[in-house]
């Protein structure tokens, strides 16, 4: 996963922690703005969420943060 990906996650899931609570769930789309300016760094995501980790449509933002913060640069 590229640097800049991960820096986007954590920030959003951080973010969404403090507005919401720990409990709050995400899809990896909160990670993109509604126009897809970019969607190679989309796919990647989708990828990484879907193919690598089957994770469901949403998850705990806690549990993405935790597991981006695992992947070695």
């Amino acid at each position: 996963m590229r640097i800049s990906l991960k820096q986007k996650i954590i920030e959003v899931c951080d973010l969404q922690i403090e507005r919401k609570g720990e409990n709050v769930g995400l899809s990896f789309y909160a990670f993109f703005e509604n126009k897809n300016k970019d969607p190679e760094l989309l796919m990647e995501a989708a990828e990484w969420w879907i193919k690598t980790h089957q994770l469901d449509h949403f998850e705990k933002a806690v549990k993405i943060k935790k597991m981006v913060e695992g992947i070695e640069e």
